[in-house]
């Protein structure tokens, strides 16, 4: 398999893991563009692995935890004022907003945390595949995803 065979074929897949990493379309653009751009530099190594996808997902997911330490990643999140909300009689928005609230509940979770959340139930991996995929042992798994629930309930009964 050549590399643009590769990128053809798994492209898709991987933005969408990386959105539901980043919680942000276009960072999640960003991270896949700059973990592509190290693939193909690498591919013969990574086309030697025994999974190239699960080998990519890995190096897209340490991209991911250690994206945010350099400082030109640091921005500042500009939002639109909020409009005024009209009174409907029937709330259709709920979804979107206890959507946005998980979002944000995520968003709160340490990158690691989070990563492991989003490969066991998005991802659906088992736990000694995502220990391979962070570089950890199956029980640093099992704990992590146990405090992000952890977490998440408490911010839930919070709410």
């Amino acid at each position: 398999m050549t590399y643009e065979e590769f990128a053809d074929s798994r492209l898709t897949a991987l933005l969408r893991y990386a959105v539901m990493l980043t919680g942000d379309p276009h960072q999640a653009q960003d991270l896949v563009q700059e973990t592509m751009v190290r693939v193909q530099l690498n591919w013969r190594r990574v086309a030697r692995a025994d999974s190239p996808e699960r080998y990519v997902r890995r190096m897209l997911t340490n991209q991911y935890v250690d994206w945010r330490r350099g400082s030109w990643m640091r921005r500042v999140l500009l939002r639109a004022e909020p409009a005024e909300t009209v009174v409907v009689p029937v709330d259709h928005a709920q979804a979107t907003a206890d959507r946005d609230q998980v979002w944000s509940w995520l968003a709160r979770l340490p990158r690691r945390q989070r990563a492991t959340l989003v490969l066991r139930y998005y991802e659906d991996l088992p736990d000694a595949e995502i220990a391979e995929i962070l570089g950890c042992a199956v029980g640093t798994v099992r704990a992590s995803i146990s405090r992000a629930l952890a977490t998440l309930r408490a911010e839930l009964v919070e709410a």
